[in-house]
């Protein structure tokens, strides 16, 4: 099937083919020609399988007849995140080039003035974050009882964040005589919820079980003590293959020490979550994307929706805390048929957590050993071993005769330069390992763990 089979127009297929695109996913042959005839949809699909374009593709076709009005969106997309409607949008300017349509972007963290004056002059399409969307509402800066269209893209992240309320209230303001399309990875009970009070007989499109992974990751768990988390991630990161790596952590002080200390170590690493305001939020992300740094150590903020392509590991340095965030973590790899490796740190404190995220799935993560390896291990010889000299003091017996007084040695004066033990043991977890192919200890747990 091709995408001119789905009903597209001309111009708009003519922009896709320029974008690259030839054949639609799953979710968008199913999803895209109800949505033209104008029906309400749920659409479930993996994380990376295309949703984006799934709806973006035939609003453009919808919205391409009509006019627009100030202060009067004419459709509606509600996003959790700024990234993901920054992400959105993009696709609007990407497929839409071709088609006279107006596009707002309604996001906090950025100054409201621009976006009244946007909205003041009329639009067609408006992506917004709910709370946002809310405030510019009870200010009377926005009316939505002209929106054609609502599109209710994440929605189970939605739930996780707390908007739900929100939305009800959004919906409620909204015309009934609408489209509505929800999109989401998962499908939890609240959602389903919102979606019969709110929607009439939607098409419910399932491209794959709820919750399941992407077949094209290739996913681990690593046991690990917590102490060593940092050892083992840069020893992945350099005998991998790593090409472009996204590792998230539960906590933002983790976030930050992280990134610091690969930073430390000679890593080109970057860093984003919800402390950093949006302007550093996406020139971090932009670098990240153009290639001067290669790892971006993040929060959740980013486990959803983000569509960086070539992004070849995941690493979950902390087990996440709800197992629907590991479908989404893992799912900012192996994106549009490429191939990705997932690694989940599993800390004695995680077996709770990951014992949720299996049962999650339905599917055991293999542990990740020696035949997962993607470099020779190299032991060091037994015979070198034994002629180090053994750590400690050495015996005065074996130099002096055995009826001679014991010597009193004089302790050398400590040079200046010389670093304290307590320093040499605060950096211990961040000794720098030997070169690739030459490991010769101390070794990371997994590779101790054998072949089944």
């Amino acid at each position: 099937m091709s995408f001119a089979d789905l009903g597209l127009s001309e111009d708009l297929l003519k922009a896709v083919e320029e974008a690259g695109y030839t054949e639609p996913t799953p979710i968008q042959a199913q999803a895209i020609p109800p949505i033209l005839m104008m029906k309400d949809i749920i659409g479930i699909a993996q994380t990376g399988t295309g949703k984006t374009a799934s709806f973006v593709l035939p609003m453009i076709d919808v919205m391409a007849s009509g006019r627009r009005r100030a202060l009067m969106p004419r459709s509606l997309i509600l996003e959790p995140t700024r990234e993901l409607a920054a992400q959105v949008a993009e696709n609007f300017e990407k497929y839409g080039k071709n088609h006279d349509l107006k596009m707002a972007l309604l996001i906090g963290g950025v100054q409201m003035g621009d976006q009244v004056k946007a909205l003041n002059e009329g639009v067609d399409v408006l992506i917004a974050t709910p709370g946002r969307l809310m405030d510019l509402f009870e200010r009377g800066k926005i009316l939505l009882n002209g929106c054609e269209l609502l599109v209710i893209d994440e929605a189970d992240r939605m739930l996780d964040m707390g908007f739900i309320p929100d939305i009800e209230f959004i919906c409620d303001k909204l015309p009934e005589n609408r489209q509505t399309m929800l999109f989401s990875a998962t499908m939890p009970p609240p959602i389903e919820k919102l979606a019969k009070k709110f929607m009439s007989n939607p098409k419910r499109i399932e491209t794959a079980r709820a919750a399941t992974t992407n077949k094209d990751i290739t996913a681990f768990k690593v046991p690990v003590q917590s102490r060593q988390k940092r050892e083992t991630l840069r020893w992945l990161l350099r005998n991998d293959h790593v090409e472009t790596a996204i590792i998230f952590a539960n906590r933002k002080t983790t976030v930050r020490e992280l990134n610091k200390s690969l930073q430390r170590h000679g890593f080109a690493s970057g860093e984003i979550h919800g402390d950093m305001d949006q302007a550093s939020r996406i020139k971090e992300l932009d670098r990240f994307k153009s290639g001067d740094v290669n790892i971006l150590v993040a929060s959740d903020v980013a486990a959803r929706g983000l569509d960086i392509k070539g992004v070849s590991h995941v690493f979950n340095f902390d087990t996440p805390w709800h197992p629907d965030d590991y479908v989404h973590r893992i799912g900012r790899t192996g994106r549009a048929g490429a191939k990705g490796r997932a690694f989940t740190f599993v800390a004695n404190e995680d077996a709770e957590a990951i014992e949720n995220v299996e049962k999650l799935t339905g599917s055991e993560i293999p542990v990740f050993g020696k035949k997962d390896v993607r470099v020779e291990l190299v032991e060091k010889p037994a015979e070198e071993a034994e002629s180090k000299p053994k750590r400690g003091k050495k015996r005065e017996e074996d130099e002096a005769p055995r009826n001679a007084p014991p010597k009193r040695e004089k302790k050398p004066a400590r040079a200046e330069d010389d670093k304290p033990k307590r320093s040499r043991r605060r950096d211990r977890e961040d000794d720098e390992p030997v070169a690739a192919g030459e490991w010769n200890g101390p070794r990371p747990g997994f590779l101790d763990v054998s072949a089944l």
